[in-house]
């Protein structure tokens, strides 16, 4: 497929990589001046913001209130806290996991949105994509006329998908559909199908192109060099990521608890407002486990899929 678009090189020729790096010297200073700049934006935002240090101690009221918060976590509750208990309520543990598994459930649901969205997203904006073919000179045509369309336009939606935060997504669904399932997944499915688009569309081009390079060299077609040379080895990282992902969207699932939703966040909400400090470390300790299974269950695959 061919394109104007300025993208990677045709990946049936071999290009020598090094060659385009810049010279040592002038690599440095490049990054000297990035570091240099992203030090004096924050230095400038400091100042404009008026930042001070002092302002992060505490009087002494809050001193107190951090020492019983902080206190807590040295001894979680297996139970509830209240002295009232509503009849029929559920064991204190097994609420937890209720909230856990509700938690897991909408972050699985807005994860799988968001690939169903981001993937195809991910593929028409990638400028591997439009890397240069075999096609028909007709093909070629209309490909040239069509690609930079489409290229654009992917990349305008996925601009907008991600620049709004899933907190504020959630506002406006929330206010317009109701507290509803629907509206906090697809809250949270809407900026991270953007994200998932951007991020796996750099992945495939900066992909190695050995594999895509020997299918071209035998025959095969854009789509098959595509598909089975260049995402292939993108897929390790993407998955990788997709993963991470989850572990956002675990996140993100607690937090719209304070809206309502029944997360482990509206737990989390409910206890400390009651200044039940003890069953809030068991809420966080069970957002913590969720992360760490999460995490360690994407590791294991990635490791399969690399070896």
């Amino acid at each position: 497929m061919t394109t104007g678009l300025k993208g990677p090189p045709d990946v049936g020729v071999p290009v020598d990589y090094r060659a385009a790096l810049p010279s040592g010297p002038r690599r440095l200073g490049t990054r000297r001046a990035v570091l240099l700049l992203i030090t004096v934006t924050g230095v400038w935002a400091a100042f404009h913001l008026q930042l001070d240090p002092r302002g992060l101690i505490p009087d002494g009221g809050g001193l107190r209130l951090a020492g019983r918060f902080f206190g807590a976590a040295l001894t979680p509750a297996l139970t509830y806290e209240a002295s009232f208990v509503p009849e029929g309520a559920p064991p204190f543990l097994q609420k937890v996991i209720n909230a856990m598994a509700v938690t897991v459930s909408f972050a699985a649901a807005a994860s799988s949105l968001s690939l169903i969205f981001g993937v195809p997203l991910a593929f028409v904006s990638s400028q591997a994509w439009w890397a240069s073919g075999d096609e028909g000179a007709g093909a070629r045509r209309v490909i040239h006329a069509v690609g930079p369309v489409v290229y654009g336009v992917s990349r305008v939606v996925i601009g907008l998908s991600r620049s709004v935060h899933e907190l504020l997504w959630a506002v406006l669904f929330l206010a317009a559909m109701g507290l509803t399932p629907l509206a906090a997944v697809v809250a949270i499915a809407i900026p991270y199908s953007g994200t998932l688009a951007k991020v796996f569309s750099e992945m495939i081009d900066e992909a190695p192109r050995d594999t895509a390079r020997a299918l071209r060299d035998a025959g095969a077609g854009p789509l098959s060099v595509f598909f089975f040379g260049l995402l292939p080895r993108a897929l390790p990282d993407m998955l990788s990521y997709a993963f991470y992902r989850f572990e956002c969207a675990l996140r993100s699932a607690a937090v719209l608890g304070f809206f309502g939703i029944p997360t482990l966040g509206l737990f989390i909400r409910e206890s400390f407002t009651n200044a039940q400090y003890h069953e809030v470390w068991t809420y966080l300790y069970a957002m913590f486990a969720l992360v760490l299974v999460a995490d360690a269950w994407s590791g294991r695959i990635r490791r399969r899929l690399v070896a």
